[in-house]
């Protein structure tokens, strides 16, 4: 991953780390000012030389690297499917698994279940602000999972609850924009039209005691609550379809400057074949899932230019942007597995990341490390 990040937010207070038993980080400098120093050096650099230096680039005090998050099911035959997230460190190419939540030792999130055979049900998270949140998942009783969405802080290392939703639902759309998360459409315990026609945005830097969600334009119909679907942010725009892979499509795009929705552009919706995601919210990037081509989005002609092509990125189901990477989660012969495409390489390169032993990928964010105590 790129080792350019946005710096976090103010919701904490970081001191800096110096460990008196260790040697100084730079002989002759004191620590604060050596840390100025080595915060210009490539991370991976750094974890190589010695042990102080490698302990500097995972403390608070440190800019955290980009590493990649993911969500993992258990790849046991057995009707009990155990959901865990797990950090990928590209420095160390190490995965550690994240704390549960508070309220059980383990996510109990049904991804599948005898009356869908053919699909597994979504569990819907979305990175923003820093922050990993999911919004919406199933019980076993196929009513909506999380009363309160959970929202996980890599600096902090923890689990916490966000503010209730007007109400619980799954097969809702969720994105984020400008640091907000979006939430749209969904059903929840029964079928609400008002529901299924909403929009509700949260503001996770204000955290679970700030003002909470707060509902903007409706949609003009309940036609988004028919699957699980990418809400995607792009240049001040929040664009979504309907329904996910080759089926045809209703495209919407919300303004948040003047809080309208309209139509998608015909060339948009027609190459939205596949995951979206979009790249700092400016470059939008899609996979054909059928042909296994990655496409970036051109605005001006409304088309969908190839970026890479591969027959590993065939069944794409899901991906991320972040750092000059695209993360996809596949579907292959071998089990769902990771690749990430660096599209900042002319041309494009691709590489597969290997999933912890008898676990499969189910979704995958790009997020700062997780910081070491």
């Amino acid at each position: 991953m790129s080792n350019d990040i946005c710096p976090t937010s103010k919701r904490r207070e970081i001191n800096i780390v110096s460990d008196q038993k260790d040697q100084d980080l730079l002989p002759g400098l004191p620590d604060h000012l050596a840390q100025v120093c080595l915060s210009l050096v490539n991370p991976s650099l750094l974890f190589s030389v010695c042990r102080s230096w490698r302990r500097l680039i995972y403390s608070p005090s440190f800019p955290p690297f980009l590493s990649l998050y993911a969500l993992f099911s258990s790849s046991s035959h057995s009707n009990q499917t155990h959901l865990n997230f797990h950090a990928f460190d590209p420095i160390s190419t190490n995965w550690r698994v994240l704390p549960t939540p508070s309220s059980g030792s383990s996510l109990r999130l049904l991804l599948r279940h005898p009356s869908f055979v053919s699909r597994n049900l979504p569990v819907q998270s979305i990175a923003v602000a820093g922050y990993l949140i999911i919004v919406a998942a199933t019980t076993d009783n196929l009513f909506p999972a999380l009363p309160l969405p959970l929202v996980f802080d890599p600096i902090l290392c923890e689990w916490c609850h966000a503010p209730p939703l007007s109400a619980p639902r799954r097969w809702c759309a969720a994105g984020s924009l400008r640091g907000l998360v979006y939430v749209a459409s969904g059903i929840g315990s029964v079928f609400s039209y008002d529901v299924a026609r909403s929009v509700e945005r949260w503001d996770p830097r204000t955290g679970a005691d700030g003002p909470g969600w707060e509902r903007v334009s409706d949609l003009k119909d309940g036609r988004f609550c028919r699957d699980a679907i990418e809400a995607v942010g792009w240049r001040g725009k929040l664009c979504m379809v309907n329904v996910k892979g080759e089926s045809i499509k209703d495209g919407v795009v919300y303004d948040a400057d003047n809080d309208t929705w309209e139509d998608m552009p015909e060339g948009m919706i027609g190459g939205w074949r596949g995951p979206v995601a979009a790249m700092d919210e400016y470059e939008m990037f899609v996979v054909d899932e059928m042909k296994g081509a990655l496409k970036k989005y051109d605005a001006v002609r409304d088309s969908w230019a190839d970026v890479i092509e591969s027959e590993i990125l065939r069944g794409a189901e899901q991906i991320t942007a972040g750092g000059g990477r695209v993360c996809v989660v596949c579907s292959g012969s071998g089990g769902k597995g990771i690749v990430v495409v660096d599209v900042t390489a002319v041309p494009a390169k691709l590489w597969p990341v290997e999933s912890p032993e008898g676990l499969e990928a189910v979704t995958v964010h790009i997020l700062p490390r997780m910081t070491t105590s």
